[in-house]
């Protein structure tokens, strides 16, 4: 059982994804940790994350277990993501990594949860249930303003939503793997849902479109 979660930042993807995992007993993999968890594997080495060959190396050599290092969070983990994320063959590695990790989800789950941007279009176009959950970008920066205060860190609502808009713009035009959702997709806006009330349209959903439960 594949379940394929898209959508942009903030529009709340990754709150419905664990919760899915949970109730379904499914493997869950955030894909926006691998270029973080490549970028702090070369780091780590002591090597250059925009080095080409160290880099790819990372990415083929990662494991589930290496998307749990709580330093993926910190500042040095973004930046160096920045910069492996633009290697083609990181990209490549990465896709792979995503899609063995349907096929063959860890720990003997029978399935998984699957969280990104483009899992429904390209990496698991075959999934069971594919999702595509959004949310205006007023809203979205709202709740990353949020976000970060609750992390203590100092932010403007005006210039995260600016960084939103910029962020929604790359990832829709990108030519590789852009932003959208997939033709059967279930299209989910959470703009005035709480997490309860998006998990529960989308358990519906599922369970309507589906013989499991």
């Amino acid at each position: 059982m594949i379940i394929a979660i898209d959508g942009p930042a903030a529009a709340g993807k990754g709150t419905l994804a664990r919760r899915l995992a949970d109730h379904f007993s499914l493997a869950l993999l955030d894909t926006g940790l691998l270029y973080r968890a490549t970028g702090l594997k070369v780091l780590n080495s002591g090597g250059d994350p925009a080095d080409v060959s160290a880099a790819a190396a990372a990415a083929r050599a990662l494991d589930p277990e290496d998307l749990k290092n709580p330093e993926l969070r910190a500042d040095g983990a973004a930046n160096a993501a920045s910069k492996v994320a633009v290697i083609p063959e990181v990209r490549a590695a990465l896709l792979e990594f995503q899609r063995d990790f349907a096929k063959n989800p860890p720990n003997g789950a029978k399935g998984a949860v699957i969280d990104g941007r483009d899992i429904g279009t390209v990496v698991c176009p075959g999934a069971d249930v594919k999702l595509f959950i959004t949310a205006s970008a007023e809203v979205r920066a709202e709740r990353r303003l949020k976000e970060l205060q609750e992390r203590g860190l100092e932010a403007i609502y005006a210039r995260v939503l600016q960084d939103m808009k910029e962020r929604d713009a790359r990832d829709s035009g990108r030519d590789v793997a852009p932003l959208k959702p997939a033709e059967d997709a279930f299209f989910l806006d959470t703009s005035g849902l709480d997490a309860e009330a998006v998990f529960a349209t989308a358990l519906d959903h599922i369970l309507k479109q589906n013989s499991f439960g």
